[in-house]
């Protein structure tokens, strides 16, 4: 569905924002494909205002990093503690944890909800 609801839409460039013209043919594209679904102009609006960035600043969309602690028994990481679930993550970061006897590497899950304040977050963190 994300990508045919963007597929209508025209991107303005790094270079510059888009016209008023522009943006109102890119909304209306995406909520020709959205409404259906349950997605009116005003939550498509508080979506779009909550996540836009500058892009050509290099700037992110609101995003808060993830904390964890790892569970250590007789020197060996046994598992992994999400202390800050974090949110804006668009896809499972990389997890590492070194120590003195090396790395060990894990898998993140992200859940996405339509909470601004929790979509994006880790749900769990597990040992490879």
């Amino acid at each position: 569905m994300f990508r045919e609801a963007f597929s209508g839409v025209t991107p303005a460039g790094l270079d510059r924002g888009p016209t008023a013209e522009e943006a109102q043919r890119n909304k209306a594209a995406l909520l020709r494909v959205l409404a259906p679904y349950g997605i009116t102009n005003d939550r498509l609006d508080e979506v779009s205002n909550f996540y836009r960035y500058n892009g050509r600043d290099g700037a992110l969309w609101q995003h808060t990093l993830a904390t964890a602690t790892p569970a250590v028994t007789d020197g060996k990481v046994t598992g992994v503690t999400i202390t800050n679930p974090g949110s804006g993550y668009t896809s499972a970061p990389t997890v590492t944890i070194t120590g003195p006897d090396g790395t060990v590497t894990a898998t993140a899950s992200v859940a996405f909800t339509r909470d601004f304040k929790t979509n994006g977050s880790l749900s769990t963190i597990a040992l490879k």
